[in-house]
């Protein structure tokens, strides 16, 4: 079983904070860090339990700034629960000796499993098992069963459980300096004998909070409570080679939350029927069955076995739950503070691997957004512009969350933020919906919400364009592309770029795309939607133009990141490796130098390469024809080469998208990249920053590598297209997809030999295509088509 199992031995301060983030247990509305239930936040240690969509607004005295910040509410810590000896200090890690210790978490069936044998002194010796669950199937639910076993002695051992409620954001160091204090009105009682309340609310967005948790034992628990703090304690006697066992269950409910009159009400009379632990296990352990079916992915060795933790923290933070929320892609799940929980583009890795398991998820994300279309609307209008420009940080109300400033801890300084002018995340969003509607056949999204977004984004590039004589062209200014490095000119006053090529193709596409939906419309949707957007002909013939004529630099025979940019300098990328060793925040290394990075060729991501992740070869060359430029295999073979040797990998997406690229382009190197990308988290290849929260989006993007990316798999114009790439070192796997309402087509490829069977049912057939050949597959049929022929 260790496929199915992640695991750490021994207990090792120094890794607490990473560990607690991977071993996060979730059900898509609200997840835990796996933290030790009897370990208050501290410098090593981190509980954290958030609530998809639960935000709320703070603003702090920064720098001399009044700076305002929404954060992802780190909410009251139902996990509490410590024990001692009567008279002894309370036990932890730091307090008393770790003889023994494991942790292990059960990707099958969502439990996390910790053992600890505890040394007393005088040769008594306390073992500690905990399992604990966050309730897949009820996602109000969860549960801590404790089992504590005396070696060497008997006696009594004091237990107390609690619902904490004096919890901060805390969790991220550079955040320290901002308000944490999210939440107040903090108010304790008791339901029962055994039951415990808690609630509170946030201090802005005056969300409502309410915990109820049930603690039962082989002994009375009493309670002790104050205004933050809900706690049942009891007393275990304990004999030596016996074991006591404490159950906790908790219930959580907001006041966000559908079909309730009141969150305490809800959460304690939810508490109150919950059965016991045991009984608890089976829907919750049905639950995980389901998702793993219908997220089928067979990967052998470490690959697939990294794979699968990947996929167990996406199904954590976006479940089926998801589908009925209104949320977002947090960029770094549910799983920590980093970036405030907020929205970016990252469900650009995330949503093509849902839209073939999990359709209904990615509808319900897609929805989070066109809910936030006025607002859009309303942004774009405020920069004197029509259409929609989304913000590049999105959270509760679809306002821009991008920060002002942002910290450099390399040299202490605050320094201003213009990631906000990442204007390509409204095509990120258009790119979603197009893939979305492919693969699923949802006419109806495509035809009313879907285009409705369309519209308006194309809106938004259409008259972002302006027309330069000189050049023939549409150029789009002032704005930053996917690199992030580069925010400005060298020595401009004013931040931004011209003409960065990935937005530029990427708004052409938009174009292209509206236009080919508006004209595949039903004529009384057609009508009905021009009408309402105040689309006229001639707006839609200066979206064809733009479309056709928009700028894209060169220089050297490859393309350029934006125009100006062949004429940065080339920096000293051996010499920087050797002085620093670590060089993936390269912005913060020349900051600190008192240089910047506008000022050179060297980007933190992938930008330019971004367009060979997200269009085929046949489509991106496409996409230049139609722009009146050639794209020929050698100058991409060039571009990419030219992008290989000047990116430091300062992103976690980064070496998946290159892993993509290189993959497509036949190249050998793929796999170190490949490798890169799926160690990403586990070995915090970033330098610290999973403990803060794992990065989703690369953890999605490694599953869609194998999904999209080696097999070339497109949906369009109503066929599955494939043309797979093996690599040597990932040559044989096999997963299942929903598409198009056929529930679990499974793929496989092997040794030059791809399978597809289509399950039996009442559906229509399915077209496959491949190079120079085409099969049509009727429901229950299987094909093996031997590759190359």
């Amino acid at each position: 079983m260790r496929d199915w199992t992640w695991e750490y031995e021994g207990y090792e301060p120094a890794d607490e904070r990473l560990r607690e983030s991977l071993c996060t247990l979730g059900n898509g509305y609200f997840a835990t860090r796996g933290a030790l239930p009897e370990c208050a936040a501290d410098e090593v240690h981190y509980p954290g339990t958030y609530i998809a969509g639960c935000y709320n607004r703070l603003t702090s005295d920064v720098a001399g700034h009044q700076v305002e910040n929404e954060d992802l509410v780190n909410v009251p810590n139902w996990l509490f629960l410590r024990f001692r000896l009567p008279g002894q200090p309370w036990v932890t890690p730091e307090t008393a000796t770790v003889l023994e210790h494991r942790t292990t978490l059960h990707l099958s069936t969502g439990l996390l499993d910790r053992r600890t044998r505890y040394g007393l002194g005088e040769g008594r010796v306390l073992a500690v098992r905990q399992q604990r669950l966050v309730h897949m199937a009820d996602s109000h639910l969860a549960a801590l069963r404790t089992e504590f076993t005396a070696e060497g002695f008997s006696g009594r051992l004091d237990v107390e459980a609690a619902l904490d409620g004096s919890v901060t954001n805390s969790g991220v160091p550079r955040y320290r300096d901002l308000d944490g204090h999210h939440l107040t009105h903090a108010q304790t009682g008791t339901a029962a004998a055994d039951t415990v309340w808690l609630r509170c609310r946030t201090r802005t967005s005056d969300i409502r909070i309410a915990m109820a948790s049930r603690l039962r034992a082989d002994a009375p628990a009493t309670t002790g409570r104050d205004v933050r703090r809900a706690a049942q304690r009891l007393v275990l006697e304990l004999a030596a080679g016996r074991t006591a066992v404490v159950d906790k269950t908790v219930a959580l409910h907001t006041s966000r939350d559908p079909a309730i009159s009141d969150p305490l009400f809800a959460a304690v009379d939810r508490v109150t029927r919950a059965p016991d632990f045991d009984d608890l296990l089976e829907p919750h352990l049905t639950a995980w069955d389901q998702l793993w079916r219908r997220a089928d992915l067979q990967v052998a060795g470490e690959a697939g076995r990294i794979l699968r933790l990947h996929l167990f923290h996406v199904l954590q933070t976006l479940s089926p739950h998801t589908a009925d929320l209104d949320v977002g892609v947090p960029a770094r799940g549910l799983h920590g503070e980093a970036y405030r929980g907020h929205v970016f583009w990252d469900e650009l890795f995330v949503l093509p691997y849902l839209n073939l398991h999990f359709p209904e998820v990615s509808r319900a994300l897609l929805r989070y957004r066109h809910r936030r279309l006025e607002q859009a609307c309303t942004a774009a209008s405020e920069s004197g512009r029509r259409g929609a420009l989304y913000p590049w940080q999105s959270g509760s109300d679809g306002r821009e969350e991008t920060q002002q400033l942002h910290l450099n801890p390399r040299s202490g300084r605050w320094l201003p933020d213009h990631s906000r002018l990442q204007y390509h995340v409204g095509s990120a969003i258009a790119y979603n919906v197009w893939q979305y509607c492919e693969a699923s056949g949802d006419a109806e999204f495509r035809h009313t919400k879907g285009a409705e977004m369309l519209v308006q984004i194309a809106r938004f590039w259409a008259d972002s364009a302006v027309y330069d004589e000189t050049l023939g062209r549409h150029r789009i200014k002032g704005v930053v592309g996917p690199d992030e490095y580069h925010d400005g000119y060298p020595d401009a006053t004013e931040p931004g770029l011209d003409d960065n090529a990935y937005t530029n193709v990427t708004a052409a596409w938009v174009l292209a795309r509206t236009l080919e939906l508006l004209e595949s419309l039903p004529e009384p949707r057609r009508r009905e939607l021009v009408e309402r957007a105040g689309l006229d002909g001639g707006e839609l013939e200066q979206w064809e133009d733009v479309s056709r004529t928009l700028h894209v630099p060169f220089h050297d025979g490859v393309i350029s990141q934006f125009e100006g940019y062949g004429d940065l300098a080339e920096l000293d990328w051996d010499g920087y490796r050797e002085r620093y060793g670590d060089i993936r925040r390269l912005d913060r290394i020349l900051e600190a130098e008192g240089d910047t990075v506008n000022r050179y060729r060297a980007s933190k991501q992938a930008d330019v390469l971004m367009l060979g992740y997200l269009f085929a070869p046949a489509e991106l060359e496409g996409l230049f024809r139609r722009l009146g430029l050639r794209l020929g295999e050698d100058t991409w073979r060039r571009t990419v080469d030219h992008y290989l040797r000047r990116t430091s990998h300062g992103s976690t997406l980064s070496g998946l998208v290159h892993g993509w690229v290189l993959a497509r382009d036949r190249r050998a190197e793929a796999w170190k990249f490949c490798l890169e990308a799926l160690q990403g988290d586990i070995a915090d290849v970033q330098g610290g920053t999973t403990g803060e929260g794992i990065h989703l989006g690369a953890m999605a993007g490694t599953l869609d590598l194998v999904q999209r990316g080696l097999t070339g798999l497109e949906t369009r114009g109503g066929a599955l297209w494939l043309d797979p790439v093996p690599l040597p070192e990932l040559s044989s796997y096999g997963f299942a997809l929903r598409y198009q309402g056929h529930w679990g087509v499974k793929l496989r490829l092997e040794r030059g030999l791809l399978e597809v069977a289509v399950p039996s049912s009442d559906g229509s057939p399915i077209d496959v295509q491949l190079p120079g050949r085409a099969v049509c597959l009727q429901p229950g049929e299987t094909a093996r088509l031997v590759l190359g022929n």
